[in-house]
């Protein structure tokens, strides 16, 4: 199936599936170059730092805040986060919401074949994230 009228039939949770692999896949991949000697598990401490909903609805709200999104974009990251079920007990229950649309966000790029722009959100993302991990 062509890959356009794809993310016309795949349901908001899976694009939100797929955006997650695809963050999670640039996060470990910033880790390792960031952090090369580390051991797995210090890796693994590192990346929840940029993966756990706190983070990635930092990031999605930063996005919006400064105009970075297209109204498109916007419009997905609300239906993910309109659609999010019940928050994991680690996460509060808004910013479950918003990495919920944040991750569809990636999954919806992901399968629009707009994997630069997708790449440029993450970027941004990690950048953000980055910066407010510094001035604490």
């Amino acid at each position: 199936m062509e890959e356009n009228k794809l993310v016309n039939k795949v349901g908001i949770l899976s694009l939100a599936f797929m955006g997650d692999a695809a963050y999670e896949d640039r996060v470990r991949s910033h880790v390792i170059r960031k952090c090369p000697t580390l051991k797995v598990n210090e890796l693994h401490k590192e990346a929840v730092k940029y993966v756990k909903a706190s983070a990635q609805a930092y990031a999605v709200l930063e996005l919006m805040k400064q105009e970075q999104l297209s109204e498109d974009e916007v419009s997905v990251v609300k239906r993910g986060r309109n659609h999010a079920s019940n928050a994991p007990k680690n996460a509060n229950v808004a910013e479950y919401k918003y990495a919920t649309g944040f991750e569809a966000l990636l999954g919806y790029l992901y399968f629009s074949s707009l994997t630069d722009r997708m790449e440029e959100i993450i970027d941004k993302s990690i950048e953000l994230i980055n910066n407010c991990l510094t001035s604490k």
